[in-house]
């Protein structure tokens, strides 16, 4: 009787272990971006390639933000794999989870920003459109500009931002 027991509960264990590490490591990375986004208004060694895009206001496309994000913390994402199969997998998955979600938020926001229903407002497209340098840092989410003081409040929604009919996947994607 035990061992039936232990068998019926290992697997929810483990897919508690691993939903739990999803949601830490998505979390993180956008605490992450969040960071880094700050750092490369400061540093003018790391922000050099940012200043371009501030110049240029656009995304690279999905699949190429999508690929620098996963770049960019790979040995990141595959650390937990040291501690468990559960934990690895499940910090992984949401690292990739982040990146991709990261990496759509951003080209739209460049590009039909009225499209970001889960924000009040979307923070990286009044960055760029208002030259926000200490304010709105966040990509795809907000929540680290509210607890850390940056968040600026604006008046976004203007005859050319209401006039865009495009849906939530007409975005260029490469």
């Amino acid at each position: 009787m035990l061992t039936l027991a232990k068998l019926s509960i290992e697997p929810a264990l483990s897919l508690g272990i691993g939903m739990t590490f999803f949601a830490l490591a998505f979390v993180l990375a956008s605490l992450v971006e969040y960071w880094l986004h700050r750092l490369m208004h400061i540093s003018t060694k790391i922000g050099e390639r940012h200043r371009d895009h501030h110049r240029r206001n656009e995304g690279q496309g999905v699949l190429w933000e999508f690929r620098d994000y996963v770049r960019g913390s790979l040995v990141v994402m595959c650390l937990m794999f040291f501690s468990s199969w559960e934990a690895g997998i499940g910090w992984f998955l949401g690292g990739l989870a982040y990146a991709a979600f990261s990496a759509y938020a951003h080209q739209l926001q460049h590009e039909n920003p009225t499209k970001c229903f889960w924000m009040k407002m979307p923070v990286h497209y009044v960055h760029h459109k208002y030259g926000m340098w200490h304010h709105n840092f966040g990509l795809a989410v907000d929540w680290w500009d509210h607890v850390f003081g940056t968040y600026k409040s604006v008046e976004w929604l203007g005859e050319e931002e209401l006039s865009q009919s495009r849906g939530y996947l007409q975005l260029r994607w490469w």
